[in-house]
């Protein structure tokens, strides 16, 4: 069995552990940071989108369907993943940086 990773949110200034198979949407909940998730993690909106600073190479690629709903989002960079599709690779080991946007697409959540 694989050591947990150490995922960093810098917004919130949180360091969690997360395991193989766990995606970065997962790993937010269950710390109880704010990512929106407006379709429920199934990858049919951009409202989950994060930037990962660094660690990429410890999460799984993204593949079209997840690029196609990174083309809505706001502030799309090249280093940006959806929470929900990003998930730790098996024998990953190291430490994922990540940033929330501060708004998103999804009205409801955007900042007043």
């Amino acid at each position: 069995m694989s050591a947990p990773v150490d995922v960093f949110f810098e917004d919130e200034d949180k360091h969690c552990q997360a395991v193989a198979g766990e995606s970065l949407l997962d790993v937010a909940l269950r710390e109880g940071i704010d990512l929106d998730h407006a379709c429920g993690g199934v990858c049919a909106c951009s409202t989950c989108h994060v930037k990962v600073v660094t660690g990429e190479s410890l999460l799984s690629e993204s593949d079209e369907d997840e690029e196609d709903q990174l083309d809505e989002a706001r502030g799309l960079a090249l280093n940006s993943r959806l929470g929900c599709q990003a998930r730790i690779l098996d024998g990953a080991e190291g430490q994922i940086t990540v940033q929330i946007p501060d708004w998103n697409i999804n009205l409801a959540k955007e900042p007043h």
